[in-house]
């Protein structure tokens, strides 16, 4: 956590790892020609794939875009699966198929998530081609959205689209370890759709960037009951103001945020990304309801909470963006 406070910060005593950045750039651009200039080789699919990643390290909010991007495709007529890395995941076998009767510790949190809010077909495995290989063979699906992967040259794709944190951008533009990028903004230059989430992109992106991003914004939709899977909308919340809150996400302030600006109070309690809960986690001072995100609440099957809440929220993108990404889809 110290280290990424230093990126965003712009601490000047990580000059003193530059040289290994540069280092980490050189690699990562001789990797990249490999794949161009097929020293190494790399697989096309028999469908459209969509890559939704990003350059920098942490969240940006590529799950909730690869949600909408499930459900809007649905509406065009697609039959889509998604194909996923399963951060820290460790199911019985690999490939994996996702299910949504799945543990978060088999599955990974992102893709249980993604599962059981849209009941696509899945897919995990660190190694994308054999992912995406074995989706086409176990379903019928017609198109593939690689949820990460911008960095996995080995699978060939049809549109890349990349992912901006507005509130945070690019740090202090450097690449590992003296900042969070995993390769430099010039990445930018070669992406289809740039996604800003949260800020417009002319207050992010150069001008050159700007003219194909779109600015997508995290709407709350409802808060949904861990134990009885009731909902309520925000605005009808009869229970306390005040809230015990949990994050384990890539930028847990914004999570506090959002419940502020619908009128909680909360005393938020944040954990790493990707973090495995156990009990104690929720041993708070004060008995209050419990709200966390709903990439947490998949992580809470197996512990017994009181009054848990998780709020769901929806990808709202800007206009013109499905009218892109649709001509760059038409054959």
């Amino acid at each position: 956590m110290g280290l990424e406070q230093a990126w965003y910060k712009g601490d000047r005593w990580l000059k003193l790892l530059r040289p290994l950045s540069w280092l980490f750039c050189y690699l990562a651009a001789r990797r990249r020609q490999q794949y161009r200039d097929g020293s190494k080789p790399s697989w096309t699919a028999s469908v459209p794939i969509i890559v939704v990643g990003n350059i920098s390290v942490g969240g940006t909010g590529k799950s909730p875009l690869v949600i909408w991007l499930v459900d809007h495709l649905r509406r065009q007529g697609y039959t889509p699966g998604v194909i996923s890395r399963g951060y820290r995941a460790s199911p019985p076998s690999i490939p994996y198929l996702v299910t949504a009767e799945a543990s978060a510790a088999e599955a990974g949190d992102e893709p249980l998530m993604i599962v059981r809010r849209t009941g696509v077909p899945l897919v995990i495995s660190a190694d994308r081609v054999a992912a995406a290989k074995f989706l086409l063979a176990q379903t019928s699906c017609d198109l593939i959205i690689s949820d990460d992967g911008l960095q996995h040259y080995a699978l060939n794709r049809t549109i890349e689209i990349a992912v901006i944190d507005g509130a945070r951008g690019f740090g202090n533009r450097r690449c590992l370890p003296e900042g969070p990028l995993r390769e430099p903004v010039s990445r930018l230059n070669e992406v289809d759709l740039i996604v800003v989430n949260g800020a417009s992109p002319k207050r992010v992106l150069s001008a050159s960037h700007a003219k194909k991003a779109f600015q997508m914004n995290l709407q709350p939709n409802r808060l949904v009951a861990l134990k009885s899977h009731v909902h309520v909308n925000p605005e009808d919340w009869c229970d306390s103001s005040q809230i015990n809150a949990v994050a384990a996400i890539g930028n847990p302030a914004r999570f506090a945020r959002t419940l502020e600006n619908l009128g909680f109070e909360p005393r938020l309690r944040s954990f790493a990304d990707h973090h495995h809960y156990s009990a104690n986690d929720f041993a708070f001072a004060q008995q209050l309801p419990l709200i966390m995100t709903e990439k947490d609440a998949v992580k809470c099957d197996h512990i017994a909470l009181d009054n848990a809440w998780y709020l769901q929220v929806n990808a709202k993108m800007d206009e013109g963006f499905s009218a892109s990404l649709e001509t760059m889809l038409r054959p």
